[in-house]
């Protein structure tokens, strides 16, 4: 396949006829055979899909990646522990390129999602991948032409897709009850201290067990510093929150938007068959915290789809919840006759009239519609057996993720960008360059 723009037809109808019986291969499991999988990116997303991962009776968890000494230690005692013995590898072309492996699990920083996924389609593997697929647009457009082109199952990390309330709310939708929807809003809302992450003294060494290098990739080279790479080391205690700082830079990722709102407004694409917004304006500053970051702590992102306006809010610095419930994030969906509220612990319907009350959808064991992660792993693992389009298919990660990007740059560029879905770009020309993926050399991202 070409390097060529993902024209409508690529996206919307190769991508249903894709997954078909012929895209069986030599390499296809039975019904009874295990899967080995490598995982790349070992850090808070790697542990716990490593951890996912062996709770599927038909995964074997058979190489373990890292730049990073520490987190290959970690996750290799943990694999252990389940009776595993993966091999560990520092180099993850060595997973893509080792022929004893069926598939890769991808959670490394984003900007090397897309990178990874394509190489690993072309030495097909399937693959899984985390959200958001990509940092550029483009990107995200070469994942699904490289999806395409080798004939992979590539599942993407937007596991609320195998949850069981929004698949209920795409029912509600579906089933006409919301009336006539013109709006819909995705929130995130939370507390963060006035001084964030801290701002790391400039100067500080690498760490003797981390490859930085590696770890930059084909992202721009920069000095070693602790919040770019946002893990939480015995040896600088003052910093890193356990969480993955990495995401509020540019270089590597989008923020809150790219983080959060992939999640928030995925829910909409998935009820919605997946359109595209027409427009997308946003705003968003560096109000309040005052550590390195260089992404917003407050956003405000609107995107213009065909028959409705969405939005969404990113508040880090205010924690207030949202109809007086305590949920920090969560979708709506706004018709004439009710609002459909969605989360990832509840789904609620509330009547139009003031005079009825919310009603919460309810189920038997609502444990189970709690489940996310392992049954979203099982998908996978099926449609590796089946070849069948699996929950999250790398083509609606793509367009979940795209959105985001696109707000971002409406952001940073002031200004509304008109979408242009034919073509899979912007009409603003002077915002074009700014979809094609920047990597620094050696790395050339290829189909």
């Amino acid at each position: 396949m070409s390097n060529s723009p993902v024209t409508r037809r690529d996206v919307l109808g190769v991508g249903a006829a894709a997954f078909t019986t012929s895209l069986f291969t030599g390499r296809v499991k039975g019904a009874n055979d295990r899967v080995a999988v490598g995982y790349i990116g070992l850090g808070a997303m790697g542990s716990g899909n490593l951890g996912y991962g062996m709770q599927v009776p038909e995964i074997v968890p058979a190489a373990l990646c890292d730049v990073y000494q520490p987190a290959l230690e970690k996750n290799e005692a943990a694999a252990k522990r389940k009776g595993f013995q993966p091999k560990i590898v520092k180099d993850f072309r060595d997973v893509i390129a080792d022929k004893s492996l069926d598939a890769v699990c991808i959670s490394t920083p984003d900007h090397w999602h897309a990178y990874m996924t394509v190489e690993a389609c072309k030495a097909g593997k399937d693959v899984y991948v985390e959200k958001p697929s990509c940092v550029y647009v483009e990107e995200g457009q070469k994942m699904v032409q490289a999806a395409r082109k080798y004939k992979r199952i590539v599942q993407a990390g937007t596991m609320q897709r195998s949850g069981g309330y929004f698949k209920k709310a795409r029912e509600i939708v579906k089933s006409g009850i919301l009336g006539e929807i013109t709006f819909c809003h995705a929130f995130q809302s939370g507390s963060t201290g006035k001084n964030g992450f801290g701002t790391p003294p400039a100067g500080t060494p690498v760490p003797t067990d981390l490859d930085w290098e590696m770890w930059l990739g084909p992202a721009p080279k920069v000095a070693f510093d602790l919040n770019r790479w946002g893990v939480k080391d015995k040896a600088h205690p003052d910093f890193g929150s356990g969480f993955p700082t990495f995401r509020y830079f540019w270089d590597y990722a989008g923020g809150a938007m790219t983080d959060w709102g992939v999640h928030l407004i995925d829910p909409l694409h998935q009820m919605f068959d997946e359109v595209m917004p027409t427009m997308v304006a946003a705003m968003g500053e560096k109000y309040y915290v005052t550590d390195n970051r260089e992404t917003p702590d407050t956003m405000l992102a609107t995107f213009h789809y065909p028959k409705f306006l969405a939005r969404y809010e990113s508040r880090t610095a205010n924690p207030l919840p949202m109809f007086g419930m305590n949920f920090g994030a969560g979708t709506t969906v706004h018709g004439t006759e009710a609002t459909l509220f969605v989360n990832r612990g509840h789904c609620y319907v509330i009547p139009a009239s003031d005079k009825q009350k919310a009603l919460e959808v309810k189920y038997e064991n609502d444990n189970e519609m709690n489940q996310m992660n392992v049954p979203h792993w099982k998908n996978w693992i099926e449609c590796i057996k089946t070849r069948n389009k699996p929950q999250s298919e790398i083509e609606t990660c793509v367009r979940s993720s795209t959105v985001c990007l696109l707000a971002n740059l409406a952001m940073r560029h002031k200004k509304t960008l008109d979408w242009d879905e034919a073509n899979w770009t912007v009409k603003q020309d002077d915002v074009k360059p700014f979809l094609k993926a920047k990597y620094r050399a050696p790395w050339k991202l290829v189909v």
